[in-house]
């Protein structure tokens, strides 16, 4: 059964997206309805702001590899992201991860992002590390 979860830390508050938990496929997705706010000044999705959601989503990915309700922390160690085409405002985006390879600590992960027609928008890719709460400036 899949879990929303909602202005759950600031930059999901202020970005406006959810986090989708609890596919069958291990993996987590991150969507955003894109509007004005999110727009660069050609009018589309700027690319940070995507590269924000793709980073969320394969970051929550590396999570639910280890616990069941993404709470186990994960850092971004590396991540490049290739974008496709433009999403555009009025429409929904919607991050998805996939973990590739790794061991106990690094995880290789790919994202990717759609818009709601399930136009690629963007690819990503990212190495991933488990965290230790107390280590790392984690909480």
């Amino acid at each position: 059964m899949t879990e929303i979860i909602r202005d759950e830390t600031g930059t999901q508050r202020t970005l406006g997206y959810v986090l989708e938990i609890g596919h069958a496929d291990g993996g987590a997705r991150c969507h955003l309805d894109v509007g004005e706010e999110h727009a660069n000044r050609h009018g589309v999705l700027h690319g940070g702001i995507a590269t924000a959601i793709l980073d969320n989503a394969m970051g929550a990915t590396s999570s639910l590899s280890v616990d069941p309700r993404g709470r186990e922390p994960f850092m971004t160690i590396t991540m490049s992201t290739q974008f496709l085409a433009p999403a555009l405002t009025g429409k929904r985006v919607t991050a998805r991860g996939r973990i590739t390879g790794g061991g106990r600590s690094l995880l290789f992960v790919e994202g990717e992002l759609v818009d709601e027609d399930d136009r690629l928008i963007a690819t990503a890719t990212g190495v991933f590390k488990r965290a230790r709460r107390g280590q790392d400036g984690v909480a």
